[in-house]
């Protein structure tokens, strides 16, 4: 009887340590995003995500961005080039792709998918790391 309630213990130690270390910290993530937004993404897209008018599309209130999460996964990893349509209005540049780990451009992503307007769902590395291969 005392080996089975010390494995039930330890089974539920497990349990619990599991689906804590599984839980994604969304709100910590959007700050470590503000520092890579900073770093790489700020000198185009601007404080603000407003962009530059005919030049760099907006990341602020964007129907594209939010449109397609593995898009804007695969974007940041890879670039675009080419017209893109953000808001009804037609931009046709290139973005290089960053060199950046998975949780960064989960970060940078969660950073942009919920501010200036944008509410989005968690882009986790996990979904990063699918993405890449």
């Amino acid at each position: 009887m005392k080996k089975g309630l010390i494995a039930f213990a330890l089974a539920s130690v497990a349990i619990c340590f599991l689906s804590f270390k599984q839980k994604f910290d969304l709100k910590s993530s959007i700050a470590r995003g503000k520092e890579v937004y900073t770093l790489q993404c700020l000198s185009c897209h601007q404080e603000q995500g407003e962009g530059l008018e005919d030049v760099f599309p907006p990341l602020a209130k964007s129907d594209y961005l939010m449109a397609d999460k593995t898009r804007s996964i695969r974007q940041t990893l890879h670039g675009v080039s080419g017209e893109i349509k953000v808001n009804g209005k037609i931009y046709n540049g290139e973005m290089s792709g960053f060199d950046l780990t998975d949780e960064e451009v989960s970060d940078v992503l969660n950073y942009i998918r919920n501010s200036w307007g944008n509410k989005g769902a968690a882009v986790t590395p996990q979904e990063v790391a699918a993405t890449r291969k």
